[in-house]
């Protein structure tokens, strides 16, 4: 039997929240990216939700879809080449603003919600508690052991090991980077200061770097006192260690579908629909601090109809079977009241051919 998706990804555990609503702009005069032959569908970007599109492009293909080829690439080439028209779709993790989709011409949709997650080398899993605040001096390189006064004072009966703190970073533009830069840019003026926010941050004295979550996640397990940040679901897939934080309520909490829940439900994405809205460090006593959407990108003004039937269906498949797809993976719905936003969504789509695409089917 052939392969109905091809993926630099094995598949493995899933913890994303599906959810809906998108932000809009159109412009004119580009072709659309599924512009070129359409033996397969192409996509690229995001390594934050790779697994979880894998699983999708497989399951669609075997209801009857075409084949789906994605490419975890990182977000900085998932703007590229969403912008160059060189794939169907492109998927990124930091929003694009308005201005960027108009002068793009691109139609940005929020795809799903994950968690990110603190992950250790040398400690059993959820054993470890962090704070923000000890996050980001850790990622400063200010506290550089891992026996530091300053952890064992949250981690009393854990014993800690004298070992050298070995920080693990992206090599590649990433959204993800960019959440967490943001994140720890919130819980220290310092790391603000000295840092920054940025998705491939200078940062200070020396670390190891390795592209995409995949390789993050093999250079923590075989560094004796690393630490980096992969996607929730490359925890236990994985099996990497990984990290309580403290959230906002001031609870320990260790990343999990109710945490992600709980923060979209306490941002603006859940009060007023705002889909860029940012989930980060969100109120709630299950809440978790590192909880980050994810999006897809798409031509707004494609050459034909014809030319992006294909990304459009495939979307709407997933968007419409959102709550078959998530059982049994640890993914978990949104309300139904923002689902609803989002089938409108792609009927901004508008071809230049004055045509209108067909997406609803399978």
């Amino acid at each position: 039997m052939k392969s109905l998706i091809r993926s630099q990804w094995v598949p493995g555990r899933r913890r994303f929240v599906g959810l809906a609503g998108a932000a809009v702009a159109l412009g004119g005069g580009l072709g659309s990216l599924g512009a070129l032959a359409q033996a397969e569908l192409r996509g690229a970007g995001a390594t934050f939700p790779a697994k979880l599109y894998l699983r999708w492009g497989r399951q669609y293909a075997q209801s009857g879809g075409q084949v789906v080829n994605y490419k975890p690439t990182g977000s900085g080439d998932g703007v590229r080449q969403a912008i160059a028209r060189s794939v169907d779709f492109a998927c990124i993790d930091t929003p694009l603003s308005v201005q960027e989709l108009s002068e793009r011409r691109l139609v940005q949709i929020p795809t799903c919600v994950g968690g990110l997650v603190p992950v250790v080398q040398g400690f059993e899993n959820q054993k470890l508690k962090l704070t923000g605040e000890l996050l980001a001096d850790i990622m400063l390189g200010a506290i550089e052991r891992w026996n530091d006064p300053r952890i064992a004072a949250v981690n009393k009966n854990l014993p800690l090991p004298s070992r050298r703190i070995v920080r693990v970073v992206r090599s590649d533009k990433s959204g993800s980077t960019e959440s967490v830069t943001r994140y720890l840019a919130q819980q220290s003026p310092r790391f603000a200061k000295d840092v920054g926010i940025g998705a491939l941050p200078k940062w200070p004295g020396e670390v190891v770097a390795a592209a995409g979550t995949d390789g993050i996640a093999q250079a923590v397990k075989t560094t004796p006192g690393a630490i980096g940040f992969v996607s929730s679901d490359r925890v236990d897939a994985d099996g990497l260690a990984g990290v309580q934080l403290r959230n906002r309520d001031g609870q320990f909490v260790s990343a999990s579908e109710a945490g992600f829940r709980a923060a979209v439900l306490n941002s603006e994405l859940a009060r007023s629909g705002q889909d860029t809205a940012s989930l980060l460090d969100m109120p709630g006593a299950d809440a978790w601090p590192l909880t980050q959407t994810t999006f897809v990108l798409l031509d707004a003004l494609p050459a034909t109809a014809a030319s992006v039937e294909p990304a459009l269906k495939f979307w709407y498949w997933c968007f419409s079977r959102g709550d078959n797809l998530t059982k049994g993976t640890g993914f978990a719905p949104l309300p139904t009241s923002m689902q609803t936003k989002l089938a409108g969504r792609f009927a901004q789509v508008r071809p230049q051919s004055g045509d209108l695409p067909r997406y609803q089917l399978l």
